[in-house]
C-alpha cells in the first residue's frame, strides 16, 4: 500500500509570515506583537530595493569628485586647488628674475537636508492584492534619484561657461550665431539642434581650455529629444559598438567626436511661463496690425498685471523681443522690427526658445568638474516605521520615507564644464521639468 505521508503534513497553527502569524490549517491571520516581529528583516529588504531604485537613475553624481564630510564637523568642506604657474621668462646673464607668488584656491560647499515620507494604513496594508509596502519603497527610490539629479543639474546650470547652437536655415543650410536663449528657434524654417559641428565645437573648446579627459574621453548628459535627433547623424557610435556592456557607465547611449554621451530624462529641459495669469500666450489686438521697428505693442486674449512681463522675453513672428514694461493691454519693448503682424497674431513666451518652444541644455565636461559632498552618517537612508511602532492608539499605520545630505553639487573649474544650449525636434511639444 502506498501511503502520502504529505497528507499527514502539518505546518501547526502558528505559522511565520511576512506581515503576521498565519494558521496552516485554517489561514486565520495574527499580528505580529512587538517582540515577535521580522521587521527588521523585512527592513533590511526595503532598504535595500530603495537603494538599488535610486542608483540606477543617478547619472550626474557617477562624475563627481566626491569629497567626505566626517561626523561631528560643520556641514561645509573645503575642496584646494593649486594656482598655476606662468611660462618662464628669458633670462639675462647674471640677472636672477623675480620668482613667481604660488597659492591655493579654495571652493566651498555645504549640505543640506531632504526627505519625504508616506503613510499606509494597516487596512490598505491588509486587504491590498499587491505588497503596498514594496511599492512604495520602490516609488520613494525613483524619488530620492530624481531629487538628487536634479539638485546636481541645477547647481551645474549656475556655470558661466555657455555656447549656443547655430540658428542653421533648412532652405540652403546657411548659420547664424545665437548668442542668448531667447534666439533658439525650431519652426519650419529655422532649427537650432545639436549637431556633430556644434559637438566639434564643443570639444575644440574644451581642449583649448586645457580641460582633463576622463579615462581618454570627454563626457556630455544630453535629453533624450536631443538624444533623438543626434542619433540620425553620421558619425554616430552606438555604445554597445565600442564597449562592452560592462565597460558603459549607467546611461550610456553612444559617442561622437571624442565625448561619450550619457542619456538622462532630467537632463534640463527651459520652457518660458504663461504670459498671462489665466493663459499661455496673448494675441496682438491692432486691427491695422504692425509693420516695421516698434516699442509698442496692443494685445488682449488675457489677464496681465502692470509690469508683470518687465524682464521677460516674448516673440511675434519667431522673432524675439525684450520687455522693458507692460500695463494690462500694451506691451512695450526694446525696438523690434517683427515683420508684418496682423491683428490677432500670436504673442509668445520667449524666454527659452522663440515661439514658444523648448530649449535643452547638455552639459559636456572633463575630470573633476564638479564635486559633491559624501556627509558621514548623511548618505540615503529608508526609514520604516511599523504600525505597531507608530501606528497610533489603534496601530492604524505604517510610514515609509528617505532622507539625505547633499550639497547637490559645486563647480570646481568653471573652465571644465561647458553648457550646450540647443532645441529639437520635440521642443514644440516637451514641457519643462
Amino acid at each position: 500500500m502506498n501511503i502520502n505521508l504529505q497528507y499527514f503534513a502539518d505546518a501547526g497553527t502558528l505559522v511565520n509570515g511576512t506581515a503576521n502569524f498565519v494558521n496552516a490549517g485554517t489561514g486565520e491571520t495574527t499580528a505580529f506583537t512587538d517582540s515577535h516581529t521580522l521587521s527588521p528583516e523585512l527592513k533590511a529588504f526595503y532598504d535595500t530595493e530603495l537603494l538599488e531604485n535610486a542608483r540606477t537613475e543617478l547619472f550626474y553624481a557617477q562624475f563627481a569628485k566626491r569629497q567626505p564630510l566626517p561626523a561631528n564637523h560643520k556641514g561645509q568642506v573645503e575642496w584646494r586647488k593649486w594656482n598655476t604657474f606662468d611660462r618662464a621668462a628669458k633670462l639675462t646673464e647674471g640677472v636672477i628674475p623675480t620668482g613667481q607668488k604660488f597659492g591655493v584656491t579654495t571652493v566651498t560647499g555645504a549640505v543640506d537636508q531632504y526627505g519625504t515620507y508616506t503613510a499606509i494604513t494597516d487596512k490598505l496594508e491588509l486587504r491590498a492584492y499587491d505588497d503596498v509596502i514594496l511599492g512604495a519603497t520602490e516609488e520613494m527610490g525613483a524619488s530620492a534619484a530624481e531629487t538628487q539629479e536634479k539638485l546636481i543639474r541645477d547647481a551645474l546650470y549656475t556655470g558661466t561657461n555657455v555656447m549656443y547652437c547655430d540658428k542653421v536655415a533648412l532652405s540652403d543650410g546657411s548659420a547664424s550665431a545665437v548668442t542668448a536663449e531667447s534666439g533658439l528657434c525650431e519652426n519650419a524654417t529655422h532649427v537650432c539642434h545639436l549637431t556633430p559641428e556644434m559637438i566639434n565645437r564643443a570639444v575644440t573648446i574644451l581642449k583649448k581650455n586645457r580641460v582633463p579627459r576622463i579615462s581618454g574621453r570627454y563626457y556630455a548628459v544630453i535629453h533624450p529629444s536631443v538624444a533623438h535627433d543626434l542619433r540620425q547623424s553620421e558619425g554616430w557610435i552606438e555604445a554597445h559598438k565600442y564597449a562592452a556592456p560592462e565597460a558603459l557607465l549607467n546611461g550610456e547611449i553612444g559617442e561622437l567626436h571624442g565625448v561619450r554621451f550619457i542619456e538622462n530624462v532630467f537632463a534640463p529641459v527651459f520652457k518660458g511661463a504663461d504670459l498671462a495669469s489665466d493663459a499661455r500666450s496673448l494675441k496682438v489686438n491692432n486691427q491695422s496690425g504692425y509693420t516695421g521697428a516698434v516699442t509698442s505693442v496692443a494685445f488682449d486674449g488675457g489677464t496681465v498685471a502692470a509690469n508683470a512681463l518687465k524682464g521677460r522675453t516674448i516673440s511675434i513672428n519667431g522673432v524675439p523681443a525684450k520687455v522693458t514694461a507692460n500695463t494690462g493691454s500694451a506691451i512695450t519693448v526694446e525696438s523690434t522690427n517683427f515683420g508684418s503682424v496682423s491683428d490677432n497674431s500670436d504673442i509668445l513666451p520667449a524666454d527659452f526658445g522663440a515661439g514658444d518652444v523648448a530649449a535643452y541644455a547638455t552639459y559636456f565636461f572633463g575630470k573633476d568638474a564638479f564635486g559633491i559632498i559624501d556627509p558621514e552618517g548623511g548618505a540615503l537612508e529608508m526609514i520604516i516605521h511599523d504600525k505597531g511602532e507608530i501606528g497610533g492608539p489603534l496601530n492604524q499605520f505604517s510610514t515609509i520615507g528617505y532622507k539625505f545630505e547633499t550639497n547637490g553639487a559645486t563647480i570646481l573649474y568653471p573652465e571644465r564644464l561647458l553648457r550646450v544650449m540647443s532645441c529639437s525636434s520635440f521642443s514644440a511639444t516637451d514641457e519643462a521639468n
